[in-house]
Formats: structure tokens, C-alpha cells, sequence
């Protein structure tokens, strides 16, 4: 992905004079609307697996541009993962553990709990966590400098009642 995007983390605005009564927050509703509907459309028009591979992308960019903006790269990798927790937990995106980590390889497994984009859905039988497997990698890489394949293992959209992310550095 040796892509340039224009995105910028200022075209997100200042939301303190562009919403002065509603603030930054809305509701997860409306976020999953905009969300599931692109990607509705965008599986009918290029393939599901296109879109699937498009909100990944778009998760790696978020990602690294949240970790740029928002989370103190300085950090040892302990503090930098309470960080990401509190900043998680304080925006809803949802409630980080790290339940394996092998510093020596850099492999990870990670839930999220409440999830923004699954938690309360129907059983779809798959998972559907494709963004999010891009913000993590796209945040991890920003840390580390080396890039990251992240698979979502479990999902509340499979039945399970937290997301489970498998993290590993990319060989090469």
C-alpha cells in the first residue's frame, strides 16, 4: 500500500465552532448507518471482497492518523497500550485488552469489548470488523515502524460477545 492519500487529520475540522450546541459526539446509530451503507453500496458495485479490502485501507489510514494525533508515540510499549485504552474508552470506541503479547515477535491478540462498529449486531455469521483490523494495524505500525496484518478472529457478528484480534508484523 504505497498509496498517498490527501486526507489530512485537520480536514476533520474544528468542531468547537462548526457544532457549538451538538459538540463532537453522536450517536453509534448513525455511525453504523454510514458505515454499513457504504459498504453496502460499494460490495454491490466493485465485490464484497473489494469493499472488505477498501475499509481495511481506510482503517490503516485512520489509524495511523489517530495514532498521530492522538497517542504519544514516545511512550514504552506499556504506557502507549494504557493510552490507547484510556483514549478508546474516553472517544466509545470501545474497551482495549491485550490478552497475549510476545514482544519478541511482536505478535499480539487483543479484544475489544462494546466495540463501536459490531457490538449489539445480528449473527451474521462472519465477521464484519474489516475497519478495524486496519486501525489496529494502522496504529501499530505507527508505533513500531514496521507493518502489521491484523485478523479479527472473533466477533459479535460470529456469535462471540467481544471482538478478538489477531496482530502480527508483516514478514519482508
Amino acid at each position: 500500500m504505497g498509496d498517498v492519500y490527501n486526507f489530512n487529520w485537520t480536514d476533520l475540522g474544528d468542531l468547537a465552532v462548526g457544532r457549538p450546541n451538538l459538540g463532537e459526539e453522536t450517536s453509534v446509530i448513525v455511525y453504523r448507518l454510514m458505515q454499513y451503507t457504504f459498504k453496502d453500496v460499494l460490495s454491490k458495485e466493485i465485490g464484497k471482497q473489494r469493499a472488505v479490502e477498501l475499509f481495511v485501507q481506510a482503517g490503516l489510514l485512520a489509524g495511523k492518523e489517530f495514532c498521530n494525533n492522538v497517542l504519544d508515540t514516545s511512550l514504552s510499549f506499556n504506557a502507549f497500550i494504557a493510552d490507547l485504552k484510556d483514549k478508546l474508552v474516553a472517544l466509545k470506541v470501545g474497551v482495549l485488552r491485550v490478552e497475549e503479547a510476545d514482544m519478541d515477535q511482536l505478535k499480539f491478540v487483543l479484544t475489544v469489548a462494546e466495540d463501536l462498529d459490531c457490538s449489539g449486531l445480528p449473527i451474521f455469521g462472519e465477521s464484519v470488523c474489516d475497519y478495524d483490523e486496519g486501525f489496529i494495524a494502522g496504529i501499530f505500525e505507527q508505533y513500531t515502524g514496521k507493518k502489521f496484518t491484523v485478523k479479527e478472529v472473533d466477533c459479535w457478528a460470529t456469535g462471540d460477545r467481544t471482538c478478538r484480534f489477531e496482530v502480527k508484523p508483516i514478514e519482508g
